[in-house]
């Protein structure tokens, strides 16, 4: 479960360990939730009572739990599939491997109360392994680097290094909705000097101490709206020129690159704006009025009904299939595909400039035509 009592909170290390404000800042901002944050909850519970389960019975549930959709329940059970295994390999390991679900970890040795959860704790003689759900589809999660993952290995090492002879250490993120699996595998030693390390920047954030400092670590953080700083990040590396020529290739490469973060941080800033204004904020220049509406019928039923015995049949739109997003939410993915196979397809998308670190191949603009391609697929 996530941890949200820490001011230093293991989700939000590369916030605060890059722009050490940042904890302090966010404290004061009350919490908000969401219906991504409410469902990544509600997984979580699920995959813990389903791994809780399988360690006291030595099976999964027969059958789907109440309230819990087919996608839900397909993604967990890759999750729990994936510890079992690992699970499996612990105990190879080690006779005695301990397994710990939801497991409180204080790594307030390094970090000042510092604490989170590990979903699932692997203790063996030869290693430690922290396995972290990871419900959101929306931004692939790599173990690589990810302070997070290396927090709560610390807290692990804190709380087992005296009772077993590891000296290996993995972390591993399961994100089971786009079938990411990562796992980072290093030594105990490295873990530490890294812990080492960022003592002093950590205090600093406790303290809240420090200048701002932007990045893409700034995209979940509840104070970015009217930080100075990410303006200042957002409008930088953007090459400008005098003179009334039109803009060079060089200026257009630069302003694209960053388009779609500055259009999320203007989305964001309108929408701050917006919500102070309406709590009584003043801006100059701005003003408050009643927004664009759209005509609507208050009861379909009933209007229907009037216009079909005036003698008008046509009134209802012709049916349409549920996007594959929302069947495969009901009917589950891998069921889907059972039933559906080759009448799912996957055309290719139309163009999209992109920088070019890109993994994409690149297109030769001879074989482009844009009318070939389907503009309704998202790149």
């Amino acid at each position: 479960m996530p941890d949200v009592h820490a001011i230093l909170s293991a989700s939000a290390s590369s916030r605060w360990l890059n722009c050490t404000p940042s904890a302090r800042l966010e404290s004061e901002v009350p919490e908000e939730t969401s219906p991504f944050a409410e469902e990544g909850t509600r997984a979580h519970a699920v995959a813990e009572k389903r791994l809780k389960h399988f360690l006291e019975t030595g099976s999964d549930y027969k059958r789907r739990l109440p309230g819990v959709d087919e996608e839900m329940w397909e993604a967990t059970g890759r999750y729990v599939d994936t510890c079992i295994e690992k699970i499996s390999a612990a105990r190879q390991a080690s006779k005695d491997a301990q397994i710990g679900i939801e497991v409180r970890l204080d790594f307030s040795d390094w970090v000042p109360e510092g604490f989170g959860t590990g979903d699932c704790v692997l203790v063996s003689d030869e290693y430690i392994e922290v396995i972290d759900l990871k419900y959101g589809k929306g931004v692939k999660v790599s173990a690589e680097g990810n302070t997070q993952m290396k927090l709560y290995a610390l807290g692990a090492y804190a709380k087992y290094g005296s009772l077993y002879g590891f000296d290996r250490v993995r972390m591993t993120i399961v994100q089971p909705r786009i079938d990411n699996v990562s796992t980072l595998d290093t030594d105990v030693r490295k873990l530490a000097e890294w812990g080492k390390s960022i003592i002093p920047t950590a205090k600093s954030a406790f303290d809240g101490e420090g200048n701002r400092r932007a990045g893409d670590w700034c995209r979940f953080c509840k104070v970015r709206n009217a930080c100075r700083a990410l303006k200042d990040h957002m409008m930088e590396g953007v090459r400008t020129e005098l003179g009334n020529s039109d803009l060079s290739p060089e200026e257009i490469s630069g302003l694209v690159l960053k388009a779609k973060d500055i259009k999320r941080w203007l989305d964001g800033l309108e929408e701050f704006a917006l919500q102070e204004a309406l709590a009584g904020k003043a801006f100059p220049g701005l003003k408050l009025v009643a927004g664009r509406s759209t005509r609507k019928i208050t009861n379909e039923d009933t209007a229907a009904a009037a216009l079909q015995s005036a003698g008008y049949t046509d009134v209802w739109k012709p049916r349409q299939l549920q996007t594959l997003t929302a069947l495969e939410k009901s009917v589950g993915k891998k069921k889907l595909a059972e039933l559906l196979g080759d009448l799912i397809e996957k055309p290719e998308g139309k163009p999209t400039l992109v920088a070019s670190t890109d993994k994409r191949p690149a297109l030769t603009v001879e074989a482009v035509k844009a009318d070939d391609f389907d503009d309704t697929v998202l790149n």
